[in-house]
């Protein structure tokens, strides 16, 4: 499955199918939690909450992708990402695209 965030591929011809999506709301344990706030007092990367959003991404595509094979696409194009928090140390990750076949 290819995944770009243009909305072509070089070389290749597309037919549109439709917009496929993902979603993941990630949280983490309380005791990461407690961490987060403890490195907030002194600045730095908050190395619990990159790991979780990098998780969620990682499942939020897998989704979107499994969605885009149920109707047999080749690729999703002009894929975007979106987050926002549903409440302290959770996050929702939003992908979306279009799911498209390469006119042979």
């Amino acid at each position: 499955m290819i995944l770009v965030n243009t909305d072509f591929i070089s070389g290749k011809k597309l037919d549109t199918l439709e917009i496929v999506k993902g979603s993941f709301i990630q949280s983490k344990h309380v005791g990461k939690d407690i961490m987060a706030a403890l490195k907030g007092l002194v600045g730095g990367e908050l190395i619990s909450y990159s790991e979780m959003i990098n998780e969620a991404r990682s499942k939020a595509t897998k989704r979107m992708v499994e969605e885009a094979e149920k109707l047999s696409a080749d690729a999703v194009i002009n894929i975007r990402y979106a987050s926002s928090a549903v409440k302290q140390g959770a996050a929702e990750i939003l992908v979306y695209g279009t799911a498209i076949k390469f006119v042979r």
